[in-house]
């Protein structure tokens, strides 16, 4: 719950950061919000205008993350569901 903080410039940075991090054996674990279909309520909607309106932050589509992982230099593996509106992104170095 800490890329959704900040705008896709910012949260490639801190992905970036963590890239030096992960060893090329490692894996990196985001949890967030994933945004739902259009015309569908959600929570995660919800989440996305307090943050636009708070922090310039914003919620993302599974898509938006898997772009976003990629320009930091992981790929998407897989999500797992927690709950309706919350996933564990899974990414790997490339």
């Amino acid at each position: 719950m800490i890329i959704h903080d900040w705008d896709d410039k910012r949260a490639t940075q801190i992905l970036v950061n963590c890239r030096q991090a992960v060893p090329e054996d490692g894996v990196l674990l985001l949890i967030e919000y994933q945004l739902s279909g259009p015309n569908t309520p959600s929570l995660g909607k919800t989440v996305d205008i307090f943050m636009l309106a708070v922090t310039g932050g914003k919620e993302r589509t599974i898509e938006q993350h898997k772009n976003l992982f990629a320009s930091a230099g992981f790929c998407l593996r897989r999500t797992i569901p927690i709950s309706d509106e919350l996933m564990i992104f899974e990414a790997l170095p490339v």
